[in-house]
C-alpha cells in the first residue's frame, strides 16, 4: 500500500511528463497550410482535353509547391477575365483573342504566362448539307459555346474578311457545348457550329460527319494561353511561377504517355467519362479528343521556339494582334511584349524541374 507522499510524487511525475510531451508537440514545426488558388477555364465539362490543368491536381504537383488548387468552369474567356478582375479566381485559361482584347479594348492588364495552343477552331457544318463555303453562311444561324468565348471575335473577323457582316448577315446563338450544341445542329436550330478542335472531334465521335471551314492562317497563330492579371504577378510572383511550373510538368507528363493521362483523368474525374458505348470505343473517343488537344499544344510549342514548355514568342502574339486589327476585331494595338509576363527568366524557371522523374512516372503510369 503506497503512502500519500509516494502517490503525490507519482502524480507530479505524470503531470511533468504530460507537460514535456505537450511542449515537444508545440515545439515541432507545424505543416504550413496550403494556399488556396482558383483557376477558371471556359468549358462546361472539365474533360480529358485540359491535362495541364487537371493532372497537376491528380499528381500532386501543385500540392507539393504549397498550393490547394481548384479548377472551375466558366462561360468563356470573357467570364474568366471578369472573374479575375472581380477577385473570384487567380488565373484563367484564355483564348488569345480575349487576352488581346482585354489589353487593347478594355485597358485590363491581363498577361499571358504560358502558350498552350494554336488556333484550331473551325466552323463545322453537316458534311452532306448545302453549306460548302464561307459565303454560304450568309443568312444562317451559327451556334457557339457562349457569346463570351474567345471564338466570337475570331468568327466575326473570319466572316468580315469574307464579305459577310457578322452583326447583320448571320445570327450567333449560344448553344453550350457537347450534346446540346450537336442537337441544335441536327435539328436545324443552327446551321453551323463554331468550336475549338477537340469539340469538333467530339461531334464526330457522336457519329456526325462534318465539313469544317476555317481560315488556314489560324493554324500559325497562338490561341489558348494560360494567364493572370499583372497585379497578381506583382503581388505574388512565387505563386505565379509555382502554378505555371506545375502546368509545365503536367504538359510533359501528358505528352509522354497520353493513355496514362486518360486513365488518370477518368479515375479522378469519373463524371467526365463518356457513356453510350463499350469500353474500347469510349477509350477511342477520348483519345481522339486528347490527341487533338496535344497536337494544338505541340503546335504552340513549335511556334514558340520548340525548346521550353509554355514559352511564348511576342512576335507570334504580334501577328495575332495584327490579324485582329486587319479584320476589324480590335481598333488599336499595343506592344506585343506587353501582352505577356515580363519577369526575366520566367519560362526558364517554370521548366526548372526534374524532367527525368516526370518522364519516368509517365512511362510507368503508377497510380492509374
Amino acid at each position: 500500500m503506497s503512502s500519500p507522499l509516494c502517490s503525490g510524487f507519482r502524480a507530479f511525475g505524470f503531470l511533468f511528463l504530460a507537460a514535456i510531451t505537450a511542449f515537444q508537440v508545440l515545439a515541432q514545426p507545424q505543416a504550413k497550410p496550403l494556399k488556396p488558388v482558383t483557376i477558371a477555364v471556359g468549358t462546361q465539362v472539365l474533360n480529358v482535353t485540359y491535362p495541364w490543368l487537371t493532372l497537376p491536381i491528380v499528381l500532386g504537383y501543385w500540392r507539393d509547391e504549397g498550393y490547394d488548387v481548384k479548377v472551375i468552369t466558366v462561360g468563356g474567356s470573357l467570364q474568366g477575365i471578369q472573374q479575375m478582375v472581380g477577385g473570384a479566381v487567380d488565373f484563367a485559361q484564355l483564348n488569345s483573342t480575349g487576352l488581346i482584347q482585354a489589353n487593347t479594348e478594355n485597358n485590363i492588364a491581363v498577361r499571358g504566362l504560358m502558350g498552350t495552343g494554336v488556333i484550331d477552331w473551325g466552323v463545322g457544318v453537316m458534311q452532306d448539307g448545302p453549306i460548302k463555303t464561307v459565303a454560304d453562311l450568309k443568312g444562317k444561324k451559327i451556334g457557339i459555346f457562349s457569346l463570351g468565348t474567345g471564338g466570337v471575335p475570331l468568327l466575326k473577323g473570319y466572316l468580315r474578311s469574307n464579305g459577310i457582316n457578322p452583326d447583320s448577315d448571320v445570327q450567333l446563338i449560344a448553344t453550350g457545348a457537347g450534346a446540346p450544341a450537336l442537337e441544335a445542329l441536327k435539328n436545324d436550330r443552327v446551321q453551323a457550329l463554331m468550336f475549338w478542335g477537340s469539340a469538333l472531334v467530339g461531334f464526330e465521335n457522336a457519329g456526325t460527319k462534318m465539313r469544317v471551314l476555317f481560315d488556314p492562317a489560324w493554324r500559325a497563330l497562338p490561341d489558348f494561353t494560360f494567364g493572370t492579371l499583372q497585379k497578381t504577378i506583382d503581388a505574388d510572383p512565387a505563386m505565379v511561377e509555382a502554378i505555371s511550373r506545375g502546368a509545365a510538368k503536367a504538359t510533359l507528363f501528358a505528352q509522354t504517355n497520353p493513355m496514362c493521362a486518360l486513365k488518370l483523368h477518368w479515375k479522378n474525374y469519373p463524371s467526365s467519362k463518356p457513356t453510350g458505348a463499350n469500353e474500347t470505343t469510349l477509350v477511342s473517343w477520348d483519345m481522339r479528343l486528347l490527341d487533338a488537344q496535344l497536337q494544338s499544344m505541340k503546335g504552340a510549342f513549335e511556334m514558340n521556339g520548340g525548346k521550353l514548355i509554355g514559352a511564348m514568342d511576342p512576335t507570334a502574339y504580334g501577328r495575332m494582334q495584327d490579324f485582329m486589327l486587319k479584320d476589324g476585331t480590335i481598333k488599336r494595338t499595343v506592344p506585343p511584349e506587353s501582352l505577356l509576363i515580363s519577369k526575366p527568366g520566367f519560362v526558364d524557371a517554370i521548366n526548372r524541374f526534374d524532367h527525368k522523374a516526370v518522364l519516368d512516372a509517365a512511362k510507368t503510369c503508377s497510380g492509374a
